[in-house]
């Protein structure tokens, strides 16, 4: 960043009730060093005093989370807002006198940086407003899919319970509205029975599935393997329309997440590269993006490596131990990169290609897909 016509350097240590503000002017004299209240009146209050001392420069350790308020309403003042990312925030603290993690010495280190290391901080643009949206947006994606997860598995467990032959039948189905609609109006065997086949048809039918007919057959077929009410039964009549229905309900918000993240993507210009990749969908574009906005690599050695997917050699003196899965890395990324390669195995026959060569080879699961991508690599 350039910093040549900046005269108060503001360190913002972030956190969710107050900061820690430190200002330093231009020659390092200490201007302020006190706690903030995490609200708008009054980080308007200090900046506009600070501005009397001249043009001010904010650093953040935080700029999406905790610290955006402290960022907008910089930005809204014409302030310029920088942002110390935290790994050279700790490895310029290790660096400063005293032990102790306080946030005055945080700040502290944040406000020294900028005025005395400004190549270390980073501007906070347009792309990093669109990380953090999709990084939100993305979390919350994951947190509907593991509810959906759960829900799903107690549906199937219960049925498990009281009529395995019909959990078989229905247990695949349940990202199906329509059968869900079905377990939401008749849960247990006996409704089922009683609804019969053309009941079930037209449920079925009624709520979109194309194959209503040959479902509704095997739900009915399925009850006729169990003629013994099972213990548990009438309980299960009062969980199962909940699950049903909550199920519904969270297919309906991932499908509204969906369309949202799908309009952040599609306006970057890597959406066209990304889906051209087996096994990359919209979801997986946006995890990529928002981990990687911003960030620069120069190799997909870096990019593995800051994945966490590059393997890591364990030596003990002159004798290598092997290699080994790194457990570092950023989760999120891994994850995205993960699924991404095990998707591309099912849709890609070069993909599929390289896994069973990987995996003639003798390498372990974790190493054949530790190139995630290698008909782009290729």
């Amino acid at each position: 960043m350039d910093i040549e016509d900046i005269d108060v350097f503001i360190g913002i240590d972030v956190g969710k009730s107050e900061h820690w503000a430190t200002a330093l002017s231009r020659d390092g004299q200490k201007v302020l060093d006190r706690a903030l209240p995490n609200d708008e009146e009054r980080l308007r209050a200090l900046y506009k005093k600070l501005a009397d001392h001249g043009n001010l420069l904010v650093v953040v350790d935080q700029p999406a989370t905790i610290g955006a308020l402290a960022v907008a309403v910089a930005q809204d003042m014409g302030i310029t807002v920088g942002y110390l990312p935290g790994l050279s925030m700790r490895r310029i603290a290790d660096l400063t006198p005293g032990s102790a993690k306080t946030d005055a010495k945080d700040a502290a280190v944040i406000a020294g940086a900028a005025r005395t290391m400004p190549h270390t901080l980073r501007a906070i643009n347009a792309s990093d407003e669109e990380a953090a949206a999709l990084s939100m947006l993305t979390g919350f994606d994951l947190d509907l899919a593991r509810q959906v997860n759960q829900s799903a598995n107690r549906v199937r467990g219960l049925y498990t319970q009281i009529h395995p032959a019909l959990e078989a039948v229905v247990g695949p189905w349940l990202e199906h509205d329509a059968v869900l609609e079905v377990i939401a109006a008749w849960p247990t065997p006996a409704d089922l029975k009683s609804a019969g086949r053309t009941r079930i048809d037209a449920k079925l039918k009624a709520h979109g599935c194309r194959r209503h007919a040959t479902w509704a057959g095997q739900i009915v077929s399925a009850l006729e393997h169990q003629t013994v009410v099972v213990a548990g039964t009438d309980a299960a009549a009062t969980v199962l329309p909940h699950l049903a229905r909550q199920l519904i309900s969270l297919h309906a918000q991932r499908a509204d997440v969906a369309a949202q993240v799908e309009t952040l993507v599609q306006a970057h210009p890597l959406y066209q590269v990304l889906t051209s990749m087996p096994g990359i969908g919209v979801r997986t574009s946006a995890v990529f993006l928002a981990e990687t906005l911003g960030k620069t690599f120069d190799t997909g050695a870096q990019l593995a490596s800051y994945a966490g997917l590059a393997p890591v050699t364990r030596r003990s003196g002159s004798s290598i131990r092997g290699e080994h899965v790194s457990h570092g890395g950023n989760k999120r990324l891994k994850r995205a990169m993960f699924l991404s390669a095990f998707a591309s195995l099912r849709s890609d026959p070069v993909s599929r290609a390289y896994y069973q060569r990987k995996r003639n080879q003798g390498k372990p699961p974790w190493a054949r897909l530790s190139s995630p991508w290698p008909t782009a690599a290729s």
